[in-house]
């Protein structure tokens, strides 16, 4: 019987921000009091992003609340937490990174069936504003498909 994963938390705005080229999935380092935080779904991704430094990948502007019954052990809630992935992606990411309008932005964080918390990392490009109109008219249009769709077969 496998479970699914749970959804910790999402980064809409970044898929309204960013065209997505491809994502991976990375482990995350933390505390034990920042997963018990987040098993109560207290997590926010909203202007958080990755950089590359000496080969490692960290992750910036993630906020995790601390623990309601942590102890004074409990760390920062807006640091810095580094992304566990392979030495070859790591590279691979670090080239493709450093192409004109890349950036690595976590789209969500999640629970995989072993309980373990992983972050869905993907290479992005950021969008113009005449692309973020277009996308924006192309889901009204869909919409509005969907809508006369269904209005057609209640009849």
């Amino acid at each position: 019987m496998k479970r699914e994963a749970k959804t910790i938390a999402k980064n809409r705005k970044a898929l309204h921000d960013y065209e997505i080229v491809e994502t991976y999935e990375a482990g995350i380092q933390l505390t034990g009091t920042e997963v018990r935080s987040l098993r109560e779904n207290n997590c926010q991704l909203t202007d958080c992003f990755a950089l590359i430094r000496k080969g490692e990948v960290w992750m910036h502007g993630v906020h995790i609340p601390p623990f309601a019954q942590g102890n004074l052990a409990n760390p920062d809630p807006d640091r810095k937490r580094k992304l566990l992935l392979h030495r070859r992606q790591i590279r691979e990411l670090d080239r493709k990174v450093n192409e004109k309008g890349m950036a690595l932005v976590p789209l969500k964080m999640y629970f995989k069936e072993n309980a373990l918390v992983k972050v869905e990392l993907a290479l992005a490009r950021g969008k113009k504003l005449h692309d973020k109109r277009a996308s924006m008219a192309e889901r009204d249009s869909k919409r509005e498909i969907e809508r006369a769709l269904k209005e057609r077969s209640r009849y």
